[in-house]
């Protein structure tokens, strides 16, 4: 299975579709055939939500949208944390509503992260279902029709009956395809590092829709943005652009520390990995994004294993890993390091303790906006409340 998503993959991102080996081609009839057929379940799916043979439902408080047009390595999950974190400090309590895909290992990192904080995070297929056990758990505060901020501002200090524990907004994880819930403002991630590649639909292609469902977004950003070039960076703007004018950011993964897999509490420097021997062990979305930075930091070499995303590590792959070390260790005469994802180690933070004795460090990053055309981290703040205060005011 790791094996044909892989070559699903390198299909979908070939330069030269004439250059794929004979086992990529045999794979073209099936992969185009299912593609066609996707292509019309969306179709039909959309039609049906569009004219209200499907319902949608609306939450009573503002919903933001963090979705994507391709598979994973967007962004979608950091940017949620960051726009949960700004809401926090506006004093808005967010629910997090994320669907917990293939073990929730994202939803376990976001609750890991915001633990002890306003910001809530509900997990399940069911997003509207997910909401109203919160709902009747900590209350909300319905603000359609008013200001969100300067009610919210309003009732923290005359000190009003609303709580701090009530909810003032909710933010939608991987929500762009999530047609039954309505949404306020829609975020879309694009992942500069791997565009659209072929541009074909699932699975011949890289897209859950195709690209002029950038006509319903409010804001575009750019992911992984300081590992592209910049003539790249304008080529993607105008593709935008050319679909819709769109206000565009760009962000990018800043890595701050590493801890140990055997003890969370034990905080890196980043220097930790300078003049030694790596192996970057990852699946996730955007592998190449995760060894880049990792070369940035000062290793006398660099190696890697990648699986596909939302992997779950086995006992072979281990044994793989290990064999993979001892290699690396009998080339260079002493213990490489072995890094992961923290989206690797919420996964399963058991498993890679099992290549002890080599050390497993886990790479800690956040999400920065990258100022650039005179756009910034206040710019991007400054829009998403305004955008939700015209919405809001407007709403039913």
């Amino acid at each position: 299975m790791e094996k044909l998503k892989r070559a699903v993959k390198e299909i979908a991102y070939a330069r030269d579709q004439a250059k794929l080996s004979g086992f990529h081609r045999s794979l073209g009839p099936f992969l185009s055939f299912a593609s066609s057929l996707y292509g019309v379940v969306l179709s039909l799916r959309r039609s049906l939500y569009c004219s209200g043979f499907f319902s949608r439902h609306r939450l009573p408080v503002p919903v933001i949208s963090v979705g994507n047009l391709t598979w994973g390595g967007n962004g979608k999950t950091p940017m949620v944390e960051f726009i949960a974190k700004c809401l926090a400090d506006y004093g808005i309590s967010p629910l997090i509503l994320t669907r917990g895909y293939a073990g929730g290992d994202e939803a376990k990192m976001l609750q890991r992260h915001l633990l002890g904080g306003p910001v809530k995070v509900g997990v399940g297929a069911n997003r509207m279902a997910t909401a109203n056990l919160f709902f009747e758990k900590y209350g909300y505060v319905d603000c359609r029709g008013s200001n969100l901020f300067e009610r919210t501002y309003l009732d923290q200090k005359v000190g009003s009956h609303i709580s701090l524990e009530k909810i003032g907004a909710a933010i939608l994880d991987d929500g762009m395809q999530h047609w039954s819930l309505c949404r306020d403002l829609e975020i879309v991630m694009i992942n500069g590092l791997m565009l659209w590649g072929n541009c074909k639909l699932l699975p011949l292609g890289p897209l859950r829709e195709p690209l002029t469902a950038l006509k319903r977004a409010d804001v575009a950003v750019v992911h992984h943005a300081d590992l592209v070039l910049e003539q790249k960076l304008k080529d993607i703007e105008l593709v935008i652009q050319e679909i819709k004018s769109l206000p565009v950011f760009y962000t990018r993964m800043a890595p701050s520390c590493f801890f140990e897999v055997r003890n969370i509490n034990t905080k890196m420097h980043l220097g930790a990995v300078h003049n030694a021997v790596v192996l970057c062990v990852s699946a996730i979305g955007s592998s190449d994004a995760f060894v880049q930075g990792m070369e940035k930091m000062g290793p006398i070499y660099v190696d890697r294993f990648d699986f596909s995303d939302h992997h779950s590590f086995q006992t072979k792959d281990i044994h793989m890993m290990r064999e993979r070390l001892g290699q690396l260790e009998d080339k260079f005469g002493y213990k490489p390091i072995v890094i992961v994802t923290e989206k690797d180690y919420d996964r399963d933070p058991q498993i890679l303790k099992h290549l002890h004795p080599f050390q497993v460090l886990v790479l800690c990053s956040e999400m920065q906006i990258i100022a650039r055309k005179g756009c910034n981290e206040h710019h991007f703040k400054l829009l998403l409340k305004e955008l939700l205060e015209v919405k809001l005011s407007g709403a039913d």
